[in-house]
């Protein structure tokens, strides 16, 4: 897990998913890259990312251009009335980006997340049938 300190606003945009974005807020923020497991089928591949602390409404998760971005943003678990004293791990937001090949089906991908486990199911795109191209005289 590499853990990057950044700037980062409240906004995430997928054009810019390697990058940092700044805003008016610009509380830095730990972003951490999560652990992933890929498994694959004849269907298609699964992926297993842990983004512990996130729900389903801080996590934004998009497909453009054949590269598939999970952004998951973590609140802190220290309540507004209340001062952290000691405190053993960093929080931060889940950032990561894959290149999908081909062969997914983009209009079939679903997500699901439960116990801070993301589960994507990626779908292999159906094959087309070879067909004959007719060639025409001049």
């Amino acid at each position: 897990m590499s853990d990057d300190l950044i700037e980062n606003s409240g906004e995430f945009e997928a054009s810019d998913a390697d990058e940092t974005q700044s805003s008016e807020e610009t509380e830095p923020r730990f972003v951490f890259t999560p652990p992933i497991d890929i498994f694959e089928s004849e269907e298609g591949l699964v992926l297993h990312a842990d983004l512990p602390g996130v729900s389903s409404e801080t996590l934004d998760l998009q497909v453009q251009d054949n590269k598939l971005t999970l952004f998951g943003r973590v609140n802190p678990p220290v309540p507004d009335n209340a001062e952290l004293r000691y405190q053993e791990y960093e929080v931060g937001d889940f950032l990561r980006s894959f290149i999908l090949s081909d062969e997914v089906d983009h209009e079939r991908i679903t997500a699901s997340l439960q116990n801070g486990v993301l589960k994507v199911t990626l779908p292999r795109a159906p094959r087309t049938a070879a067909r004959r191209i007719e060639v025409s005289p001049e």
